[in-house]
């Protein structure tokens, strides 16, 4: 058994573990990071030279070709019209396009172009506008708004047509130079190779590729199958330029096929060109990977030192363990029943849980026997069954109350439960759990046991105080106290009877009877109250109600349920019982009138042929009455188990009844509407009282009785005008209708149409 020296050598390597790991990815992340900025800011650098390089290249040409548009040769020729026979002349312009080369690159292709006189020079030869292959490429560079601005694409060398096009760069010079013109004279064009500008994008790293976005967005130095393949780049590139205008240069990463690259990007503000290169990220992790070996090696070394320092400390940590386990096999006999699984601190804690059980277990056996002894005596005191000398002999053993000089009875009942989480099933439950809170709430060396007596909670206090007045004070703030916890704790309310302070123990049972007559208040001051029997014996009662009163109240209340008035009859009920309560007489004076009462409402059911078991529900309802004790409980019984299922069970059978004497009176309509009837009519055929049958009638139908037989007529007169040939007139006096002008209104009425509009309409359809 050695599964915690396990467990501690493995935390303590951890320990040192994790430390080292998360030192070791940090930094290789922090170096990974420094080197790949540095890559890309070198990158950076480089393509902010190459970008330096090639404008200056376009610049010297641009230079060059700007001085020859302004020279006095140029201006002369622009006002010239030449012929191939102007031979000098056009040696001199050619010459002067010759020497627009430069150090830097070579021009490939030079035009001279009079767009006026329509003549076009070249390096070589002269030649009318029209005439040349490049005249239409030409005339769309002179309608274009920039004055002098470079153009990428191809062209024929020489103005031969080649198999293969040469790849050309054009710079197009307008003459006179004026701003945003779509009209000049003539042109200066200018070609250099394209190669001329791939060579100065040329870098170190042959795994990179640098290359030349025009405004378009389009690489001008790029096949069309490499333009395909960075297609994506270079949409993202342009992207960028568009939602960040002001930002003119960047970086960012994606892939390209599936290599990881990195993109680096600057914007030109001399023509709008776009500098872009491609780096491959394996080209700049290579050098973080070199890092990331010697990180590897550096923490396992640290790995293989911390584990043997863990090995070291953890032996001798587990020292006193091992001698802890030790004395627990020696101590422990059961060692066998222990989980094998558990480690070795599992087995010594149930070892030592195992002598804990077995102390307590002695000692709640004897406090259990010392707790049932004294609820014993004091059940014996308070039915009578102890002496003052038994009470001398045992108050030492069990730790009584002792030189006390009054006193008194405290008797707790549980209020009604309706309203409350709890069922009347756990009402003994709560009275246990009442004593325990009196226990906890009252010093023991103020009070006796509390005990469980006859569905109530009792017990027994012991004052140092003599005046009366001050025992009651103290009988009162004890009762209060447990009371309010038995509230905060428990959520339910309880009432609380005091007996008059007494002094002598054999008076226990006479106080408790008087607790209980305390509590009998109940009934007529309500629940959650605590009494003093004093204050019940020196006034004894209210305002005194003959039975007479209570007999007229009584069939006030049988009138309301008959009528199904829910609200008068709790309002009564309500007024019945504050005449009731307040009535002298013995203690189950009130159950019987209460009995009495319900016998007379009940008769109201029994009249109208309904079974009883349908109010009461079941046979136990009228005995649950006889064991409430307080009005919130008898007001709750009445109204939930007596008036609410009446009325319904009332209502329905009322229901049942209009519904079908409002058919009889629909089928009456329909069977008789060509006689003449009435609703006095009907109430003599059907026994009812004309306004009874209205309001029955009103309340299923959704409409009065005239109403619907009107209705119903003008419905049967549609039909008789489809389906006969009767007359206007027949149809009306057949319908009851005595004016055949009132038949007519009161058919449009419903209709929109005469009677006779309604029939010639029938019969063009």
């Amino acid at each position: 058994m050695r599964k915690y020296l396990l467990r501690l050598l493995g935390f303590s390597f951890l320990l040192g573990v994790l430390p080292a790991v998360i030192i070791g990815i940090v930094s290789y992340s922090i170096a990974t990071r420094d080197l790949e900025d540095k890559v890309k800011e070198g990158n950076m650098q480089w393509l902010t030279q190459t970008q330096m390089r090639v404008e200056q290249m376009l610049k010297s040409i641009e230079k060059s070709a700007t001085q020859y548009a302004n020279s006095s040769l140029i201006k002369k020729a622009m006002n010239t019209t030449y012929s191939p026979t102007d031979f000098e002349q056009i040696r001199d312009l050619s010459v002067s396009l010759y020497n627009l080369q430069s150090s830097d690159v070579v021009i490939t292709e030079a035009f001279l172009i009079n767009l006026e006189r329509n003549w076009s020079i070249n390096l070589n030869s002269m030649k009318p506008l029209d005439q040349i292959e490049n005249n239409k490429e030409f005339r769309d560079y002179a309608v274009q708004p920039k004055s002098i601005y470079w153009s990428a694409g191809t062209a024929p060398a020489n103005g031969v047509e080649l198999k293969n096009p040469l790849e050309m760069v054009t710079l197009v010079h307008k003459i006179p130079i004026l701003p945003q013109t779509n009209k000049p004279q003539g042109l200066v064009i200018v070609r250099v190779s394209a190669s001329d500008i791939r060579d100065a994008l040329l870098s170190e790293n042959p795994s990179n590729r640098n290359y030349i976005l025009d405004n378009t967005g389009s690489d001008i130095l790029a096949t069309a199958e490499v333009k395909e393949g960075y297609r994506a780049i270079n949409q993202a590139v342009a992207k960028r330029f568009e939602t960040e205008p002001e930002n003119k240069q960047g970086l960012f990463n994606t892939h390209l096929g599936n290599e990881e690259v990195a993109v680096i990007y600057r914007s030109s503000g001399y023509n709008g060109w776009s500098y872009v290169s491609v780096i491959s990220l394996d080209e700049i992790t290579r050098e973080p990977q070199k890092i990331a070996k010697l990180t590897l090696i550096v923490c396992a070394a640290i790995l293989l030192i911390v584990l043997a320092f863990a090995l070291y400390g953890s032996r001798r940590m587990y020292r006193p363990i091992q001698n802890l386990l030790d004395v627990a096999k020696g101590i422990d006999h059961n060692a066998h029943s222990i989980q094998p699984r558990s480690d070795e601190l599992e087995f010594i804690k149930v070892s030592m849980q195992s002598l804990a059980v077995s102390r307590n277990h002695m000692e709640q056996q004897m406090l259990g026997q010392a707790g049932h002894l004294k609820e014993f005596f004091v059940l014996k005191l308070f039915t009578g069954q102890l002496s003052e000398n038994d009470y001398l002999f045992r108050s030492a053993m069990y730790g009584f109350p002792t030189g006390w000089k009054r006193l008194g009875v405290l008797t707790l009942k549980i209020d009604n439960l309706q309203e409350t989480k709890y069922q009347e099933q756990d009402r003994e439950l709560l009275l246990y759990a009442v004593n325990n809170i009196a226990q906890e709430v009252m010093p023991p060396e103020f009070r006796f046991t509390p005990i469980i007596l006859n569905q109530s909670q009792v017990t027994l206090v012991a004052t140092d105080a003599e005046d009366p007045a001050e025992v009651n004070r103290i009988l009162y703030q004890m009762a209060e106290s447990i009371k309010t916890n038995a509230e905060h704790y428990l959520q339910i309310q309880v009432s609380i009877g005091i007996s008059k302070p007494y002094l002598s123990l054999t008076d226990t049972v006479k106080a408790y009877g008087e607790s209980l007559s305390a509590m009998k208040s109940r009934i007529s001051l309500g629940p959650d109250i605590i009494v003093h029997y004093e204050d019940i014996e020196n006034n004894p009662g209210a305002d005194k109600y003959v039975y007479t009163h209570l007999k007229v109240m009584e069939e006030q209340l049988v009138y309301a349920l008959r009528e199904m008035q829910l609200d008068k009859a709790t309002e009564l009920f309500q007024q019945y019982l504050n005449a009731l309560l307040h009535k002298d007489g013995f203690l189950y004076e009130h159950h019987i009138l209460l009995l009495q009462l319900i016998s007379q409402i009940l008769q109201i059911v029994q009249n109208q042929g309904i079974s009883i078991k349908k109010v009461l529900g079941d046979e136990g309802a009228v005995e649950r009455l006889l064991h409430l004790q307080t009005r919130d409980e008898i007001e709750y019984w009445f109204e939930s188990r007596l008036f609410a299922p009446m009325i319904q069970v009332l209502s329905e059978k009322s229901e049942t009844q209009y519904v079908k004497i409002a058919d009889r009176l629909v089928r009456m309509i329909q069977e008789q509407f060509d006689q003449e009837m009435t609703l006095e009519s009907c109430s003599e055929i059907l026994s009812y009282h004309p306004v009874y049958l209205s309001r029955i009638f009103k309340k299923e139908i959704g409409t009065t009785f005239s109403d619907y037989l009107s209705d119903y007529r003008m419905k049967m007169a549609k039909v008789m005008l489809e389906t006969t040939d009767m007359k206007i007139s027949e149809i009306g006096e057949r319908l009851q209708y005595k004016n055949i002008s009132a038949f007519i209104r009161s058919f449009r009425k419903m209709f929109d149409v005469t009677p006779g509009q309604y029939r010639e309409k029938m019969g063009q359809k």
